[in-house]
């Protein structure tokens, strides 16, 4: 990767890493941003859905069910755009659980770029898997 890109990309992840302060999650605030041809076509962060209370874990701080990750609002933010995320960049705080990778990947991002780890590598391999180019930044 190319100095002016990594520059790019940190900058990009350090916005996710803003947007996730909008999350009223307490255990975890995640941000996401959809970039397409050097421009942010869609944003997201984890939360509950539209009409829900902004309450994200139960009593014992176990996330709740129904808790959309900051991926899947972002991708599903297109959906009521006139957007596309064909061949766009993901740029997310943390790695993609499984079920967002399958989002991502029927949305055709083509590239996904995170900042932190999480336990479960299995949303990472299966992107990699299915062809997306994947890159771990540490901010």
């Amino acid at each position: 990767m190319d100095e002016k890109q990594y520059k790019l990309d940190l900058r990009y992840l350090k916005m996710a890493q803003i947007w996730a302060e909008n999350s009223y999650c307490k255990r975890r605030q995640v941000g996401a941003l959809v970039v397409k041809d050097q421009m942010i076509i869609s944003d997201g962060y984890n939360g509950t859905p539209s009409g829900f209370e902004n309450v994200c874990e139960d009593d014992n701080n176990v996330t709740l069910p129904y808790v959309l990750h900051a991926e899947a609002n972002a991708i599903t933010k297109l959906a009521r755009s006139s957007n596309n995320s064909e061949g766009s960049t993901l740029y997310i705080t943390d790695s993609p659980c499984i079920e967002c990778a399958k989002l991502i990947i029927q949305a055709g991002i083509k590239r996904v770029v995170y900042a932190r780890e999480y336990r479960l590598t299995d949303g990472a391999d299966l992107l990699r898997q299915a062809g997306i180019k994947v890159d771990f930044i540490e901010i």
